[in-house]
């Protein structure tokens, strides 16, 4: 039988292949965005209650009631915003889930989607599932600013759909003010949807503010706004999200959402409806990961590696381009494997960049969402590089 693949050139991914040889050489595993510590014990405490009081079967598809609300008061606490929660949070099986359905919900064959890369590996295949065409803009290093006149010059009468993340993976750069009065100006009058990647919204550092689309109004009109508690309270493996959006998109949003996976997991949500009536949790989050990212900087101060600035996310770019020219994935191995460090090449998030291959780039990611000991212990193993 002949199968004919609708993502031909997707294969494994590069966080597969970086983690799984850190593994087999017992190096670090700097590579893929995780924490390597427990979220809170009374949050893990609350899932086994509610477990026990019998919240295993399907939660309402929308999500529980009591977390939508929470959701709404957590975002009218920090961006003044007032959400309906029954009509405008739909809680999701992660923020990807969100993304797949934020993008399959309006884009059809053919529509064209615009992409900013580098960006999170998941939007190109969301895309071209669905039959649609992405539109590359491409940012470069060391700033990757955006450049919105030539954003704007991309949109068609073929445009459905622009795709921003902020703070932004890999980069760790935000977006300000300026840059969502842009958006908002260069979007009015078209009927292009904002699809926001919001999902590390607290890890934005040096007294930065997030920039949210919700803060927008005219803009969030057009937004579906994604959210990741898994980001947010060190569980990435509870694959628990939500999106945000006004209740027109929303119904079409429901509507993917109801037949993709119908609801997420219901102790969780209900553990977490608990847990966010105290805010000190992520209200805490900029210090605590502001103070990761400069720890991890002070060990790396010590290596011949260049740091990129980071505002935002849990990864911190280096420039490599005084140690070697190597391509971006042949050094990442060769560190996993000769010093016991893994990352993961920036290459990996450009469509028209392939891995292996000399670009004028020397970048490479680092997570610091680790316990300090293995930081610094990353530190000392890359001073000999």
């Amino acid at each position: 039988m002949h199968i004919q693949s609708k993502l031909p050139k997707v294969g494994t991914t590069i966080f597969t292949v970086m983690s799984g040889l850190a593994t087999q050489v017992g190096a670090i595993n700097l590579s893929q965005g995780f924490p390597n510590f427990n979220p809170s014990e009374r949050l893990q405490q609350l899932v086994s209650e509610h477990m026990a009081r019998g919240a295993n079967q399907y939660s309402p598809m929308p999500g529980v009631p009591l977390l939508r609300e929470r959701i709404a008061e957590k975002i009218e606490r920090i961006y003044g915003a007032k959400i309906d929660p029954d009509t405008e949070v739909t809680v999701t099986a992660g923020g990807t889930q969100a993304i797949f359905c934020a993008i399959a919900a309006f884009v059809r064959p053919g529509d064209e989607v615009i992409l900013l890369e580098p960006c999170y590996d998941s939007y190109r295949p969301s895309v071209e599932t669905v039959g649609g065409v992405p539109v590359i803009h491409a940012l470069s290093a060391p700033d990757y600013r955006v450049d919105w006149a030539a954003v704007g010059r991309l949109i068609t009468p073929r445009t459905r759909m622009l795709c921003i993340n902020t703070p932004q993976n890999p980069t760790g750069t935000i977006l300000r003010e300026s840059d969502m009065m842009a958006i908002n100006n260069m979007l009015r009058g078209t009927e292009v949807i904002l699809m926001s990647d919001e999902v590390y919204e607290h890890l934005i550092y040096d007294g930065e503010q997030h920039a949210s689309a919700l803060l927008y109004p005219e803009l969030y009109a057009r937004t579906l706004a994604i959210y990741s508690f898994g980001k947010t309270y060190h569980n990435t493996g509870w694959k628990t999200g939500y999106c945000v959006a006004p209740p027109d998109l929303t119904r079409e949003f429901r509507k993917v959402h109801q037949f993709n996976v119908f609801s997420a997991n219901h102790p969780m949500q209900a553990a977490f409806a608990d847990f966010m009536v105290d805010p000190a949790e992520y209200l805490g989050l900029p210090a605590f990961y502001q103070k990761k990212r400069d720890f991890f900087l002070e060990a790396m101060s010590g290596t011949r590696f260049r740091p990129l600035p980071c505002k935002g996310t849990y990864f911190q770019l280096f420039d490599y381009s005084a140690i070697s020219e190597e391509p971006d994935l042949d050094f990442c191995k060769r560190l996993t494997t000769e010093f016991g460090v893994a990352a993961i090449p920036v290459s990996s998030f450009y469509s028209d960049r392939v891995p292996g291959e000399k670009t004028a780039d020397r970048v490479i990611r680092f997570c610091f969402a680790k316990t300090e000991d293995l930081l610094a212990q990353a530190g000392r193993l890359l001073e000999r590089v």
